[in-house]
């Protein structure tokens, strides 16, 4: 890059930081805390620069729409990002994606009714369709995408549901998640879900059956948090060979937001408090584990 166009890029990275350094909180949490993002990478703000280039130079490319949303959302703007997918939603209303992505980051900032909302439309839009693999925006180790629109339609419509302990329509969603058999990836994070309903409404029979297909040779490129998780519900790991994995910090939620659910449908109440409280002393309040771990401490222990 010639040298002169160095200060031409550290502009615009800063007057993009500088627009969205005001104090405004980006979610509250359900017990009553204001959230924050915290400062972005240099890399994340630049991607965003990009995406929102590309978007401003053909706004009438829906992909380039959803992008910029995305790469919006990945450095912490979630309300920017849903404002975004709304602007989507205006001129491409039966494009299930905008739906789906809008959907995942209303559950992000606790706003489970409207997420459900979203999530159930998309789910109407894709009746009769194709699936279709989604393209990472932040690619796993390997550089192959795991998921697709319809997995992850109806594992975020299942992780709705279940934050709001609605246990019967969580099942279902993740049930038929599960039931699309995309990769080894997909089986065990849906089953973990899927485990933990069963355990929470005491079908101890059911949630040991949901285990069958979960093995030591599976294929995982990224969900080993949930995986071990499934080996440990089934006895085949220890505690402390789960709590050893080294694993990123969203997965390590994961991995302690199941440990304190294991404890608490295993009648140990007290433990999974404890559990609870130091997942919830952590930063990450935007990972899934932490929001459930959110759900379940008010439903235990109000606020």
């Amino acid at each position: 890059m010639p040298k002169s166009l160095f200060p031409l890029l550290f502009a615009v990275l800063f007057l993009w930081g500088c627009k969205h350094t005001d104090s405004s909180p980006e979610a509250t949490s359900l017990t009553g805390q204001t959230l924050y993002s915290p400062p972005p990478s240099e890399k994340l703000l630049a991607d965003l620069a990009n995406a929102k280039a590309t978007y401003e130079a053909d706004s009438t490319n829906v992909d380039n729409l959803i992008w910029y949303a995305r790469r919006t959302a990945y450095p912490g703007y979630y309300r920017d990002a849903i404002a975004i997918y709304s602007r989507g939603i205006e001129r491409f209303p039966d494009d299930a994606r905008l739906y789906r992505h809008r959907g995942h980051r209303h559950i992000t900032i606790r706003e489970f009714d409207k997420a459900i909302a979203n999530l159930v439309q998309a789910v109407q839009l894709i009746e009769g369709t194709e699936d279709e693999i989604e393209p990472d925006g932040m690619p796993n180790a390997q550089n192959i995408p795991l998921t697709t629109l319809h997995s992850n339609i109806w594992y975020h419509l299942g992780l709705a549901y279940y934050l709001k302990h609605d246990w019967a329509k969580a099942l279902a969603c993740f049930t038929n998640c599960r039931l699309l058999e995309l990769n080894d990836d997909n089986i065990v994070s849906s089953t973990h879900w899927i485990y933990m309903i069963f355990r929470r409404i005491g079908s101890k029979t059911a949630a040991a059956a949901s285990l069958e297909g979960i093995h030591a040779d599976m294929n995982i490129v990224e969900n080993e948090s949930y995986w071990k998780l499934c080996r440990f519900y089934q006895g085949a790991i220890s505690e402390s060979e789960l709590l050893n994995a080294d694993l990123a910090i969203a997965a390590n939620d994961a991995v302690h937001y199941g440990l304190a659910n294991w404890y608490l449908y295993n009648g140990d109440t007290g433990k999974a408090k404890e559990l609870l409280e130091q997942l919830l002393a952590k930063d990450s309040w935007n990972s899934f584990g932490y929001i459930a771990a959110e759900a379940d401490w008010v439903d235990l222990f109000g606020k």
